[in-house]
């Protein structure tokens, strides 16, 4: 993909915004990638980027063992743009010098353009002072020969510097974060300084992943677990179009997924003419989950009789050499920091291969697509709108969502709980404003009072939150009377349960999922 088109390379210093870096380079029609910080110069002339950026990172360059780019970088006549770390890099590397800040600068700041450069085209004329949003301790002091102070900030003299002969920027603060005003103009004049062309749109992506699984597939088999989500649902359409019936579905029923999720996936594969397997596992899961609590436990077991249900299909169908996945890049970026040694966030089940007795070869179309991008494919693909805005929904399913040991009639109550709580958002306009919302069945009952009888009860919990990328998140403020309505609805229509509650808790402390 990355010959095809132009591209911005970032390299990862271990800041929490690299990927952030990333996508708002794609949001201006350009690709680029997210690469080690000591990705070698022959690996990047393979890639040919027109632009290099050069992320922050939690290190300091005067640190005897601090993170440094090969050097050859700074002689491969690329326009570079350090970023914060990354600007206190390239002034380290061309004879600057950085210093420990008196005073550090920490979230929104001002800044000031001191002198006119094409960096800055179309920003607010110098002297202006524009909020942006600082994460730094260290400063540069004093420039290296060659460059030029073209802006200052709150706490430095040094805040942005040029070396137009080189075409090598830096910006102490972060242009990627919606707090900096001017930040996307920024990065739209880099893209500009590089020459780039926009061609990075759902119409181009969806027509080169299609092409390149076709080249790829040949007239070989491939086998997908599909879970009616979104990722693997646009892979499937992916598929579908590059290869017809050579693609084969499989769709687990684990008994633990959402209020007529099986109808849903088979009536979208059926429009797009996609060969489904359906297989009612849910005795199954329910049986291996019987007197289990612990939530670690539930989410290994779930797995593991996932795997085995797969492969008990999947070895049904003859001369596969294929697995669909739908793995997306952010799960790319996570499983491979500890090349660029930054901290690791996590690992994914989606990146690190398949069960050892599988010997299939992995087809993962959407590898290089953030969440946002896979959705304008899945629309350009002509997926349904209420699939591709769907909000998340884990991979265990609702065995996460029932606090303590299952059964089917737990199972049952939350289903009827989620539909209700889902569809009065729906109604009310609030579901595409909200991020993720859930229902959780927790195992304490409680006194209720129902046609003048005494009820006992469960406790159902609901949880509305906005994200930006999950790692942090805050509890949706839905009206009072929106809840009112959610509560009545469930307590008169979902037998078995007494009482409502609603979660605002914000992550951190709390995490999205209650389990």
């Amino acid at each position: 993909m990355t010959k095809e088109r132009d591209l911005i390379l970032i390299l990862d210093f271990g800041s929490q915004y690299t990927q952030l870096i990333a996508r708002r380079i794609r949001e201006l029609g350009i690709f680029s990638l997210v690469k080690p910080f000591n990705i070698s110069a022959r690996k990047i002339i393979e890639l040919n980027p027109k632009g290099i950026v050069l992320s922050g990172g939690p290190n300091s360059v005067n640190f005897n063992k601090t993170l440094r780019p090969r050097k050859e970088v700074f002689n491969l006549n690329i326009p570079i743009l350090g970023i914060c770390y990354g600007m206190q890099l390239i002034a380290k590397e061309f004879g600057g010098t950085v210093v420990k800040s008196k005073k550090k600068e920490f979230g929104r700041s001002f800044f000031t353009i001191t002198k006119k450069t094409n960096l800055f085209n179309k920003c607010i004329n110098k002297g202006k002072h524009h909020g942006v949003w600082m994460s730094h301790a260290d400063k540069v002091e004093s420039l290296p020969n060659g460059f030029t102070v073209i802006g200052s900030s709150t706490n430095s003299k040094i805040a942005a510097i040029c070396n137009n002969k080189l075409k090598i920027f830096g910006l102490q603060f972060h242009p990627e974060v919606t707090h900096t005003v001017i930040g996307k103009k920024i990065l739209h004049n880099f893209i500009n300084i590089c020459e780039c062309k926009k061609s990075w749109t759902a119409k181009s992506i969806s027509k080169s992943l299609i092409e390149k699984a076709k080249e790829k597939i040949g007239k070989d088999k491939v086998i997908l677990a599909l879970s009616g989500g979104v990722d693997s649902s646009v892979v499937a359409a992916i598929l579908s179009k590059a290869i017809g019936k050579q693609l084969t579905c499989i769709f687990i029923d684990t008994g633990l997924l959402r209020k007529n999720e099986v109808k849903e996936v088979k009536k979208i594969t059926k429009s797009l003419k996609i060969q489904l397997k359906t297989i009612d596992a849910s005795r199954t899961f329910l049986l291996r989950l019987r007197g289990v609590s612990d939530p670690e436990k539930k989410r290994k077991i779930i797995g593991k009789c996932f795997i085995d249900t797969f492969n008990k299909e999947a070895s049904k169908i003859k001369n596969v050499k294929y697995l669909g996945q739908g793995t997306i890049y952010p799960d790319v970026i996570e499983s491979s920091s500890k090349e660029s040694k930054s901290d690791v966030i996590k690992s994914h089940h989606n990146v690190g291969g398949l069960p050892k007795n599988m010997k299939l070869e992995l087809v993962e179309p959407i590898r290089d697509l953030f969440k946002d991008e896979v959705r304008k494919v899945g629309k350009q693909l002509g997926l349904p709108d209420n699939l591709i805005g769907r909000h998340p929904f884990p991979g265990p399913g609702l065995a996460v969502r029932i606090l303590g040991e299952i059964n089917h009639i737990k199972v049952k109550i939350l289903q009827e709980v989620d539909y209700i709580y889902l569809q009065e958002l729906s109604t009310h306009g609030f579901y595409k404003k909200i991020d993720q919302a859930l229902s959780v069945l927790i195992p304490q009952k409680s006194v209720g009072v129902m046609g003048d009888k005494r009820q006992y009860g469960y406790v159902v919990a609901i949880r509305a939150v906005n994200t930006t990328d999950f790692m942090t998140a805050t509890s949706t403020a839905l009206p009072h009377k929106i809840l009112n309505n959610i509560s009545t609805r469930i307590i008169n229509e979902v037998s078995g349960v007494a009482r409502v509650v609603y979660d605002i808790t914000s992550k951190p402390p709390g995490t999205i999922e209650w389990e």
